[in-house]
């Protein structure tokens, strides 16, 4: 494990395209390392960021980010804080900047969670300490790195593959699987309605990555066409953090983008044992949440999300592995 050959010492991580293709790869295989490793008790023995202190400053609640960015920190003998909306004042008392400047003087690395992706720029900017992206409306660059070790755990590589995201082709984690998918060979459909079809910037930059790694990137509007050949089908929220006021529109807009038994059998690959399930998390599938008692399941049928080939919830785990190597890779 020689975090020095991945050249991110000191360095923050604000979305997938500020690293080169090798960095991401390694930054995969690392957190594959360190997983071992903590399965094996080795760092309990040996923590690797002993006396380091990480702020995590949200703007937006989170489950999994949260809990495990403030395991991985806390497993490698570091300590975490947590600053919430009410902890925080940015944009009222003081300026992203004035915050920056003072969290950067008593913290090793800063890691947010918010909306306006300016936020996070900002705080690089100033801080003077790493800074990572855990969530803008643009970018979510940790959530790609956990997909990336979940999809290399099961199939044993990333080059080659077929991943298509199903749902919303313009929000942040559609964005970063992109360039993700893009950076690691791994060809990819953005099948969306053509009302939620991805920036032509975003599309621009994540094309050409694939050009340069032999992928290919496509959109398309027919969802049961478009994921034949898939291993890995992917899907989201149909409405983000901050659009609640728009979920009536994309429960319309987004009903025939629903992954079910038979979208999952229309990729050719299910009875090969060839297809696995992927999504980000929380997921309407069932009758357990206030919105699915009167919808029902939403993106997902809960019939493929309790199926065999769901990875979800390594894809969850995965999390702290990933922020642990990215951590790790910045302040080691």
């Amino acid at each position: 494990m020689n975090l020095s050959e991945l050249q991110l010492a000191g360095r923050g991580l604000l979305k997938l395209a500020d690293l080169n293709e090798a960095q991401v790869l390694g930054l995969v295989d690392l957190a594959i390392e360190l997983k071992r490793r903590k399965k094996a008790g080795e760092h309990l023995q040996n923590p690797l960021l002993l006396g380091k202190n990480i702020c995590l400053v949200f703007q937006k609640s989170s489950t999994r980010t949260r809990c495990a960015t403030v395991v991985a920190v806390r497993d490698e003998g570091g300590s975490a804080e947590y600053l919430g909306l009410q902890d925080i004042h940015f944009g009222k008392k003081e300026s992203v900047a004035d915050s920056a400047r003072v969290l950067g003087r008593m913290f090793d690395g800063i890691l947010f969670r918010g909306f306006q992706h300016s936020i996070v720029e900002d705080l690089a900017k100033y801080a003077g300490v790493p800074v990572w992206n855990g969530l803008t409306d643009d970018w979510h660059p940790t959530q790609i790195l956990a997909d990336l070790q979940t999809i290399k755990e099961h199939f044993g590589k990333l080059k080659g593959l077929t991943l298509a995201f199903v749902g919303d082709g313009r929000n942040n984690v559609c964005n970063s699987l992109m360039v993700g998918c893009a950076m690691v060979g791994i060809n990819m459909v953005n099948i969306c309605p053509p009302e939620l079809a991805p920036r032509e910037e975003v599309l621009a930059l994540a094309l050409s990555h694939a050009h340069r790694n032999g992928s290919s990137l496509t959109v398309c509007h027919d969802p049961q066409r478009g994921v034949q050949g898939a291993n890995v089908v992917y899907t989201d929220v149909w409405a983000s953090m901050g659009e609640e006021s728009l979920f009536r529109q994309r429960l319309e807009l987004l009903k025939p983008y629903q992954v079910d038994m038979q979208m999952m059998k229309n990729t050719g690959n299910l009875d090969n044992d060839q297809v696995i399930f992927l999504h980000c998390l929380p997921a309407f599938h069932d009758h357990n949440t206030e919105i699915t008692e009167s919808c029902g399941a939403l993106e997902v049928s809960d019939q493929v999300f309790e199926a065999p080939f769901s990875k979800v919830f390594d894809e969850a785990e995965n999390r702290m592995h990933t922020i642990k190597a990215m951590i790790l890779a910045s302040l080691t």
